[in-house]
């Protein structure tokens, strides 16, 4: 079976059992080949719904992840994000396949997999993303507001620079909690105040900042 078919399957699958329902989300995640974002030796599986190891004791998200935090999202074409986390380079790919006339910035803190991710970003043509090396925790206060924020590491709690980089009426999604297990936060700013909403568990590598 070729990736692509190995690709539509995996899509059809999220689709029946609820993770995937937008339209947009879905030809993202079929447009973007998910099996150029994980090491050689791991390409076989790609397909399959589950995270994998991409060095440094790092993942990329299980699809089912990607496709809930893309989907509550709600992203729209012109809309500024923040990534904290780029890892792979997976989750940027699909929010730019959506945000066409807007912009993404995807943080990361270790370099070597800022530099992967570059790579991975170019070979597959992308213009409007930008990767950078810096701590996530402190976001990137030179491009803010953002209308979106998504997160994609554990944090013990919601950083207050973050959501002071949040524009009004925009969204955030970030894991919550201890190092192995989280809650899925999302946090929306409107008139300048927040609410927050549990949308249940999750298991994503500890956000950790470069002072720790």
């Amino acid at each position: 079976m070729s990736f692509e078919e190995e690709r539509k399957n995996l899509i059809e699958s999220l689709k029946q059992r609820g993770y995937l329902s937008k339209p947009e989300v879905i030809e993202a995640m079929l447009k973007v080949e998910r099996h150029k974002f994980v090491p050689k030796d791991l390409q076989g599986q790609a397909y399959v719904d589950t995270p994998l190891p991409i060095g440094q004791e790092q993942t990329i998200s299980a699809p089912h992840m990607v496709a809930i935090m893309t989907e509550t999202l709600d992203v729209k074409p012109n809309h500024k994000i923040l990534e904290i986390g780029t890892g792979s380079g997976y989750q940027a790919a699909i929010l730019a396949e959506i945000v066409k006339e807007g912009e993404i910035y995807t943080v990361e803190r270790i370099r070597e997999l800022a530099e992967q991710a570059k790579k991975n970003l170019e070979k597959c043509n992308y213009k409007n993303i930008k990767v950078l090396v810096a701590d996530g925790t402190l976001g990137h206060r030179l491009e803010a507001p953002y209308d979106r924020i998504i997160v994609t590491a554990g944090a013990l709690d919601i950083p207050q620079v973050l959501v002071d980089q949040l524009k009004d009426g925009g969204k955030m999604l970030i894991p919550v909690g201890g190092r192995f297990f989280q809650d899925l936060i999302l946090v929306e700013k409107k008139d300048k105040k927040i609410t927050k909403k549990n949308l249940g568990g999750c298991m994503f590598v500890p956000l950790i900042s470069s002072e720790s």
